[in-house]
């Protein structure tokens, strides 16, 4: 099979057709951020990179079209979207320009459930198929709703394995996870939580009202540059919340967890296995960089489910 992925970043896309056990001829890749090539090419060194989508020429004879086209500008969570006008999510139509001239036999379009639904339409309208929303909870420890439109027939979503955040985290951390490890001042003592966040307030302002209807309030220590808008805190007992490359200053936001009375973040190595992805995928580049390419990465058991459709 010719493979050719737009938007390719880490290359999941690769990882799920190697565990679907689909035989690749030559696997063409478009990516344009430096340390996402970086770590495509540590873990894959037979992938062809052919730079920018925009202006592409696509190879010949391609079997399989793949990517997923940047959301910035569609997802409702950003002020002032510009939808598919916008300067990144407009790429889009370089992925319908680019399926038109290669005429793949399959092609997957991704991209995130959270968006207007006049742009889905749109999409829709183009695109020729209805999208599949398939929640990566199903498949894994992570929250992560996104829109497939693909060809090929997927008739029913992944089963449900049950996987909660304390199954994928890692057993001994000490000096691995990033620095947020912060005492916690119990305001009331905590109920069952029952998968409820908790919200976490910068004692510079005013808490929230105290409410005996669900897991009670935490009060801690300054937490980054929360802007008066605070963090929430999620139990293991539950899934983390979506991977996002758009943290700022420290990398992709991860969520907050209460692990062992411990508040912090999660380590690059518990993001990867939340992707699907191999313990130490993305080593080699920074902490930093690490958390942005899996903010941005496809979850790779989602795709495997949807190839092991192919005929």
């Amino acid at each position: 099979m010719n493979v050719l992925s737009l938007f390719d970043g880490i290359s999941c896309s690769i990882v799920a057709l190697k565990r679907a056990n689909i035989e690749i001829k030559n696997f063409y890749a478009c990516e344009i951020d430096k340390y996402a090539i970086e770590i495509s090419k540590k873990n894959h060194p037979e992938i062809i990179h052919l730079g920018s989508v925009v202006r592409l020429t696509p190879p010949n004879n391609i079997d399989l079209l793949i990517g997923g086209s940047p959301c910035q500008d569609l997802s409702i969570a950003k002020k002032g979207r510009k939808g598919l006008d916008g300067e990144r999510s407009k790429l889009f139509y370089e992925y319908v320009r680019i399926m038109k001239e290669c005429n793949p036999k399959y092609f997957i379009l991704e991209n995130v459930n959270s968006m207007s639904k006049e742009s889905k339409a749109k999409i829709t309208e183009v695109m020729g198929v209805e999208p599949i929303m398939i929640d990566a909870s199903l498949v894994s420890a992570q929250s992560r709703k996104r829109l497939f439109w693909t060809n090929i027939p997927v008739t029913k979503l992944p089963e449900d394995k049950g996987i909660l955040l304390k199954d994928i985290l890692e057993s001994n951390i000490e000096g691995k996870a990033p620095a947020l490890n912060v005492g916690i001042i119990r305001i009331k003592e905590l109920e069952k939580s029952t998968g409820q966040a908790h919200r976490v307030y910068d004692p510079k302002g005013k808490s929230a009202t105290l409410s005996n209807s669900g897991a009670g309030l935490i009060k801690i220590g300054h937490i980054g540059n929360t802007n008066g808008q605070g963090n929430r805190v999620y139990s293991d007992e539950g899934k983390s919340v979506t991977l996002s490359a758009n943290g700022g200053g420290r990398g992709a936001k991860t969520g907050l967890y209460e692990i062992k009375e411990n508040i912090r973040k999660l380590t690059p190595i518990e993001c990867e296995r939340l992707q699907g992805l191999p313990d130490n995928y993305t080593e080699g580049v920074s902490n930093t960089q690490r958390y942005k390419c899996l903010g941005n990465a496809f979850n790779v058991d989602v795709i495997l489910h949807i190839l092991k459709y192919i005929l």
